[in-house]
């Protein structure tokens, strides 16, 4: 065991070298922009080209680097950047999630959801906590993983063993959850970016994958709990460190006033949206009369916006935590700090996503790259899994999902399209990828912290410390996560409100 652990650490170590000699994600953008310019000129000096399978049209490249290129590219650099979907939508969002997470509403439903369930089902608790912790970004890795130690430890259990299972559930369920979080009109922005590559008309909402999510949430839950205690707990065995026991503080009744009066807020705002969607005649239904295409479903971020900021303000002022409105601006602003890097990064991937547009190099490589898949015949559910293992491979040496999806949307959704599946079920089968390796990842922005808090209790623990202990889940997770897939596709189940498997539309010019 200690021969595999060593060789799985050297392997890890070299991951992490090689991870860390990249640039940073906004620079690979830049350059991605810049090549695609280059290979647009090549492209159309050499007449690479394809041939639409079901029009017969011709597609020929477009020479980016002519003068009518260049004009385009400068002229449109501000557009690109501020009309780019994924940017307004998470800015939304997190200004609603920052005043929910300042409030200390979030924090105070997590410790809420913990110290009231049986002792039995605190592993399950805390996987699931996790997973649903995802709905306020990173709250789940600073505030729930290391309090699932000190959990543990107060049980008289292995304080790893808490902070593997709570990490299992922020990490490796990540996609997951009952409701929607910030990662969803993420990445349903870069989906729909992508699938305009081919169908200008094409529409992906936020709540795409939320069926699937949400069915993912449960078989993720239990499927870590399993892991925790039949293989990770009997590993790790009985604690034997220097730590003393802590006594995790109960709601004081300011806190409980606040969850009583964000509860009643919430429930207020559920009744209101279902007066407007459940009658006929409702007037949050769509002008046809339909629910798929209410603002419910197209405006889910104005709607996620107002319920995470009524609910956050009335815990906060209810607590005392908020004095004033001041206070509530204040937790919008600081959630708004911590997207700088992510809107650099936006401004360079906004230009790649444009420039692989405008050149037809995504239409012309989705043609021929379909044409070699339907050629060498796999299968739908061989394909499937070998996406699943490459955006899983590719989480191992760059951390950032929108960054990875933001590179691979491009080329795999147009190309899935031209198979005859839908940009939703491309998206889907990259999130299960994506999550399965974050937590073998060092690329994983908060592996650092992760190994901080294990060491916290095993002075000696390292990266292959946690490797070692989050490698079941991975390949737990990418199996059962797989089969559900499979199962999800075999009998034609929807991912989400008017989100199929497949799709059919033609090439809108």
């Amino acid at each position: 065991m200690k021969k595999s652990v060593s060789l799985l650490g050297r392997f890890l170590n070299i991951t992490e070298k090689v991870g860390n000699a990249l640039p940073h994600p906004a620079t690979l953008f830049a350059l991605f922009a810049l090549s695609i310019l280059l290979i647009s000129g090549l492209a159309a000096y050499f007449n690479w080209g394809a041939v639409h399978p079901s029009t017969g049209e011709a597609i020929s490249p477009v020479n980016l680097l002519s003068r009518e290129g260049l004009h385009r590219v400068m002229l449109e650099m501000v557009t690109n950047f501020t009309g780019f979907a994924p940017l307004g939508i998470v800015l939304v969002a997190m200004l609603g999630i920052g005043i929910a997470e300042s409030s200390g509403l979030i924090g105070a439903g997590i410790r809420l959801l913990v110290l009231s369930s049986p002792k039995k089902w605190m592993t399950f608790v805390i996987v699931l906590a996790g997973i649903l912790s995802n709905t306020a970004s990173d709250i789940g890795y600073v505030l729930l993983i290391p309090l699932s130690g000190t959990i543990f430890l107060s049980m008289g259990r292995n304080p790893l063993v808490g902070m593997a299972a709570a990490f299992a559930g922020v990490s490796g369920g990540f996609s997951a959850n009952l409701v929607l979080g910030t990662i969803d009109p993420l990445l349903a922005g870069l989906s729909e970016e992508a699938a305009q590559i081919l169908n200008p008309a094409y529409e992906v909402n936020a709540t795409a994958n939320y069926y699937f999510m949400f069915v993912s949430t449960f078989v993720i839950a239990v499927t870590g709990t399993l892991v925790t205690e039949k293989v990770v707990a009997p590993r790790l065995g009985d604690y034997s460190g220097d730590e003393e026991p802590e006594e995790i503080k109960k709601l004081d009744g300011n806190e409980k006033k606040g969850l009583r009066w964000a509860g009643i807020v919430t429930l207020f705002l559920t009744a209101l949206v279902l007066w407007g969607t459940l009658p006929e005649n409702g007037f949050l239904r769509g002008t046809d009369g339909s629910i798929l295409r209410s603002p419910i479903i197209k405006g889910v971020i104005a709607l996620l916006f107002i319920f995470a900021a009524a609910a956050g303000m009335a815990y906060g002022f209810a607590s005392g935590k908020f004095k004033n409105d001041g206070d509530v601006v204040d937790g919008m602003a600081k959630a708004t700090k911590t997207l700088a890097v992510y809107i650099v990064l936006v401004f360079f991937a906004a230009q790649f996503v444009a420039y692989f547009k405008w050149s037809h190099l995504g239409e012309i490589l989705a043609i021929n790259g379909a044409i070699f898949l339907k050629s060498i015949n796999i299968g739908t559910l061989p394909l499937l899994l070998m996406f699943i293992i490459l955006a899983g491979i590719i989480n191992m040496a760059m951390g950032s999902a929108s960054a990875k999806w933001a590179i691979m949307a491009p080329v795999f959704i147009p190309m899935f399209m031209e198979l005859g599946y839908s940009p939703e079920l491309s998206q889907v089968v990259y999130r299960i990828g994506d999550s399965v390796t974050n937590l073998i990842s060092p690329m994983m922005s908060f592996f650092a912290l992760i190994i901080a808090f294990f060491q916290r209790y095993d002075k000696s623990a390292s990266i292959g410390t946690v490797i070692s202990t989050m490698l079941p889940y991975t390949l737990a997770f990418f199996i059962v996560w797989s089969a559900l897939l499979l199962i999800w596709v075999y009998f034609g189940l929807p991912l989400g409100p008017g989100a199929g498997l497949h799709y059919n539309g033609e090439l809108v010019n």
